[in-house]
């Protein structure tokens, strides 16, 4: 292995997933699932489970899993290569291990007392009740009665108090319904996570999802994104090389539909998953009842109260020269970095050179490297100075871009986020833009804006390299209600560079 991977990003964690696939319905998840393991080494996948849906009702195609995992077994070993050694990918004979079938019936057919859990609800709750602290993301590219028989079993073993906590492990995401058992699970189950684009049935085009590709097919946001990296033409050529590429089919109507649910748990800098409201590669979503505040609070948990998200809105700049607001612009925003992303991964499945692929950038902010949020804590009025002079790119050839802007939308508590949500002054320091100051607004200046608020910046690092590969930072910055001396006598207005919570 090159000395140069040591120099590569790594992570604080790996989530733990477990995926629900109708694939072979249609193409769209076998490509999802392409490029899934193409991230592999970010998760610890815990399960990969043929379900139904709406679109496939009474029978399972493991075996489609299979394959696509055997391409895998072809590239790992050059895909390892490109990472941390301490990052490496699973082998494929592990994964292979964790396909199961699901109910081979349609939606709630499959849950009742004296229905038998199918072998992929088995392996799902053998998970679910590992006693660890870390939560189980259950993404759900199908029907989810495979989830839905196993929380009818938990529920009907334990005491509501045990039920709760056993539950509060999971995370789900779950796109659109696609069978009747979505909407029974919410109803039944309101305290957990879960995100879904809720709309009116099989009206998929009013779905946030359907930003990772879809504005051809469903007709929105026209002239907003580039649909240029989906074309045909570019896919044959970035995607559908080399063993596991070709393993990638043809789409029919959007592809990857199922993609956003892991876009959203990469761990790029960008997103944090407990707070779907801040946003990611894999879209943006508020509480549906409204029981929390999104922009005031930086703590998890409902609180008692519902926890389940839907679709958010963004406001977007598109490739037209006008502003997009939609919730698929909370995806397709992102499309050209997550694109390249996927390109450069290829690249590394084709070779065990690592010389011959493009690598991410390292960021670092105020001396803190990695992947974590940044949190300051600062007065309405004050100043924060931010220095990302020590990210650098582990390519040596590549040159960094540095730009630093303001993510104004996980702010707001409403549709009108410019009145709502001050404007943070941002002012290079440098050259390059690798340090900046930042002003935050006073309370005068919109008191509602500031006091009390969390603002969100965004540093997006991208190199020279080809395809050029973005990495980011969100720095989180808790306007105080009252100005508080710190202790010792200083005010507030530095930088806390670490990852951990407010001070």
């Amino acid at each position: 292995m090159s000395s140069a991977a040591s120099r590569l990003q790594v992570y604080a964690d790996k989530p733990r997933v477990f995926i629900l696939s109708d694939i072979s319905n249609e193409p769209d998840d076998a490509e999802s699932l392409c490029r899934y393991l193409l991230y592999a080494n970010q998760f610890d996948t815990e399960g990969l489970v043929a379900c139904t849906s709406t679109w496939m009702k009474d029978r399972v195609c493991p075996q489609d899993i299979e394959k696509i995992v055997d391409a895998y077994g072809k590239v790992v070993d050059n895909l390892n290569q490109h990472v941390h050694p301490k990052w490496q990918y699973p082998s494929a004979q592990s994964l292979k291990a964790l396909i199961r079938k699901g109910a081979e019936t349609y939606g709630m057919t499959a849950v009742g007392d004296d229905i038998p859990l199918s072998p992929g609800s088995q392996l799902l709750l053998s998970r679910i009740l590992i006693p660890t602290h870390r939560p189980l993301w259950v993404l759900c590219w199908s029907g989810t009665n495979t989830l839905a028989q196993v929380l009818l079993a938990i529920d009907r073993a334990n005491t509501p108090e045990d039920t709760a906590r056993i539950l509060s492990r999971l995370r789900i995401y779950a796109l659109s319904d696609r069978d009747d058992s979505g909407l029974w699970i919410r109803q039944n189950f309101p305290d957990i996570f879960y995100i879904s684009s809720v709309h009116g049935w099989n009206q998929y085009g009013m779905a946030a999802w359907t930003g990772i590709s879809g504005e051809r097919f469903y007709g929105f946001d026209q002239g907003g994104p580039d649909f240029a990296k989906w074309e045909k033409e570019w896919l044959k050529r970035n995607i559908q090389i080399g063993p596991l590429g070709e393993a990638y089919p043809d789409y029919v109507d959007i592809p990857e539909a199922d993609t956003p649910t892991f876009l959203y748990l990469i761990q790029n800098g960008l997103g944090i998953p407990e707070h779907p409201h801040y946003g990611s590669w894999g879209g943006r979503y508020m509480r549906t009842d409204g029981s929390a505040s999104s922009s005031s609070s930086s703590s998890s948990g409902s609180g008692g109260q519902g926890n389940h998200y839907s679709d958010a809105v963004d406001r977007v700049l598109g490739q037209d020269g006008r502003i997009h607001t939609s919730n698929h612009a909370t995806i397709w925003r992102w499309r050209s970095a997550f694109q390249n992303d996927f390109a450069a991964r290829i690249q590394w499945s084709l070779s065990s050179e690592f010389g011959h692929a493009n690598h991410h950038p390292v960021v670092s902010i105020n001396g803190a490297t990695g992947t974590q949020p940044v949190r300051i804590a600062a007065d309405p009025g004050s100043t924060v100075k931010l220095d990302a002079t020590w990210s650098y790119d582990p390519d040596a050839s590549d040159t960094l871009t540095f730009r630093w802007w303001q993510y104004k939308e996980p702010s707001a508590t409403q549709w009108d986020v410019e009145a709502e949500v001050a404007e943070l002054e941002i002012r290079k320091l440098d050259g390059e833009g690798r340090v900046v100051e930042v002003g935050i607004p006073r309370v005068g200046d919109g008191e509602l804006a500031t006091k009390g608020r969390l603002l969100h910046l965004i540093l997006e690092v991208m190199d020279s390299g080809t395809p050029r590969l973005t990495s980011y930072r969100r720095v989180l910055i808790q306007v105080a209600e009252k100005k508080v001396a710190a202790p010792g006598g200083g005010g507030r207005g530095a930088a806390n560079a670490s990852g951990g919570g407010l001070r």
